[in-house]
């Protein structure tokens, strides 16, 4: 049935329906022998016949039946993928797929559900990496958009800022400088600290705020690529950290770690909505955008006694 035709399952149908090949031709506007003809080519395909000849006109075969279920089946696809492009440019439905550095995990969720809520048509798929693993998904056109804190410079890209993005040094709650007003860097860098790998945006700014000082590494073998791992360490009192103020502050909140009041603190930063200059976003994707610029703010979590 490789050379199955729409004109031929229209004409199956109408036969079927109408019950005469004359009264079938009239409504395709097409001759009784043309319309004959196109269905005895199907017969000669398939190798069964699909209409037996009655005193009541012309009824389907077992054959006839299977070819008008699946007729059915085409129209039912074919209305659904028309209800569902229509939903697409409408932008009401979709997928969109979402790069997030694992700094941002924290809180795109919550960005996400706020979306998700207004747009209940559309899915989104969060694909959550390192820095480096975002940026090569945006490259590659793996996802339609990201958020991150440093956009890249090594290609064209669209970027918009859509929150605030405090960095701040954690301690743990006995640590000899909670509670201290007005620390200085010098002061810090006596503390052993724990910092994101290389390449990270965080290491970045780490380097940037303590240029010019020699700087104590904590004395333990772990991965510290992870805010999880910098988190459990530094509240194991094994070190400090400078970290995403996004990535504590419910830990802030419960008194499991405190912020340090050091001079220069919080450094601001900013969160951005970033996608290839190339990209065209499909309506969702644009819908998605626009929440994100417009909306995104008001979904990042504040710090205790802090404004956003």
């Amino acid at each position: 049935m490789r050379n199955l035709s729409l004109k031929q399952l229209h004409a199956v149908a109408a036969i079927a329906r109408l019950g005469t090949m004359t009264r079938a031709a009239q409504e395709l506007n097409v001759t009784p022998a043309a319309l004959t003809a196109r269905i005895k080519g199907l017969e000669d395909e398939i190798g069964l016949l699909l209409f037996d000849r009655t005193h009541a006109g012309l009824k389907p075969t077992d054959a006839g039946r299977e070819l008008l279920w699946a007729i059915d089946s085409i129209g039912t696809v074919l209305e659904t993928c028309t209800e569902r492009l229509r939903t697409l440019r409408g932008g009401s439905g979709g997928r969109v797929s979402v790069g997030v550095v694992s700094t941002a995990k924290y809180f795109a969720p919550r960005i996400v559900g706020g979306f998700v809520h207004a747009h209940p048509g559309v899915e989104i798929d969060l694909v959550v990496g390192n820095r480096g693993a975002t940026v090569e998904a945006l490259r590659d056109y793996r996802v339609d958009l990201a958020l991150m804190g440093r956009p890249p410079r090594d290609f064209p890209i669209t970027a918009e800022r859509f929150g605030p993005h405090p960095l701040v040094v954690i301690a743990p709650p006995g640590h000899r400088f909670a509670g201290r007003d007005g620390l200085t860097r010098e002061e810090l860098a006596e503390e052993p600290f724990l910092v994101r790998e290389y390449g990270s945006g965080t290491r970045t700014v780490f380097e940037e705020f303590m240029a010019g000082l020699l700087i104590r590494r904590a004395r333990i073998g772990i991965d510290s690529g992870s805010n999880e791992t910098i988190k459990q360490t530094v509240m194991a009192g094994l070190g400090i950290a400078l970290i995403s103020g996004h990535t504590v502050a419910a830990e802030v909140a419960e008194g499991r770690l405190v912020l340090l009041d050091v001079a220069g603190l919080p450094i601001r930063r900013d969160w951005y909505a970033v996608r290839r200059a190339d990209k065209v976003l499909s309506p969702a994707g644009q819908a998605f955008w626009d929440f994100l610029v417009g909306e995104g703010a008001a979904w990042l979590p504040a710090l205790p006694g802090s404004t956003r």
